[in-house]
């Protein structure tokens, strides 16, 4: 008996037919390769969204693509280890995929993005690949401000930022608990810019750790709960999605 295919990295090619001749989605993980402070590895931001991806499509019975594990990461650049691909370059890695995608049959794309730098290529890769006939719906872990609020006991270090804190570091303890050195983890609340948001700014210069809140507080449990309601809300954002393509 055939499995159905679910993890794309690790099916042959049979099943991945089958899947495309049933009508499933193909879901795909976008992070990035950067620094989150000492605690946290530099591939928290793509183990996170395929953590969430695995979860989204398990419950839509889709196909988990490999996901792309470098994002527009410019702004941490300053910081040892960080590896960053340009708009332009992470827009036309995600129209060739989306382009492979429909080829191969798949009903539609979902992009869950685990990066805020990858904002914009995806949002404008995505309108390259609708108007070439591929449905696509992207998604940035939404209600996490709202859960974020719930869940955890630390101030944000700024509204609606995460970045190597309690959420990112809990979120990490429920899906990579191996990775996470909590001996390391330290609180760094920095003075943002007047111009931050209004232009191009290295975060090396007004923050030393890496770190943007405080990630002690954190733990597997608050994470569970962080990531259960972000897949709760992407699966209903893609109802209504697949409602109106009727997919």
């Amino acid at each position: 008996m055939h499995k159905i295919a679910s993890d794309f990295a690790h099916t042959a090619w049979p099943d991945i037919a089958e899947a495309a001749g049933r009508g499933a989605l193909a879901v795909l993980a976008i992070g990035a390769c950067e620094q989150h402070g000492a605690h946290l590895p530099l591939t928290t931001d793509t183990d996170l969204a395929l953590g969430v991806s695995r979860r989204i499509a398990a419950a839509l019975e889709a196909v988990v693509l490999p996901p792309i594990a470098y994002g527009d990461a410019w702004n941490n650049e300053a910081f040892p280890g960080t590896l960053s691909l340009s708009p332009d370059t992470l827009r036309a890695v995600i129209i060739d995929i989306g382009r492979g995608v429909r080829r191969n049959g798949f009903a539609g794309l979902v992009i869950i993005n685990g990066h805020f730098g990858n904002r914009e290529p995806i949002g404008l890769a995505a309108r390259t690949l609708v108007a070439e006939g591929l449905p696509v719906v992207h998604l940035d872990y939404p209600h996490l401000e709202k859960l974020a609020g719930d869940i955890c006991d630390s101030e944000p270090a700024g509204p609606g930022f995460y970045h190597a804190d309690e959420v990112e570091t809990a979120m990490m303890l429920a899906l990579r608990p191996d990775v996470v050195d909590m001996s390391r983890a330290a609180p760094e609340y920095p003075a943002f810019p007047p111009t931050f948001g209004i232009e191009p700014l290295q975060l090396r210069d007004f923050n030393a750790t890496g770190v943007f809140g405080d990630p002690r507080p954190a733990t597997a449990a608050k994470g569970e709960a962080l990531i259960e309601g972000i897949v709760a809300e992407s699966l209903r954002l893609i109802g209504l999605w697949q409602a109106r393509h009727a997919i």
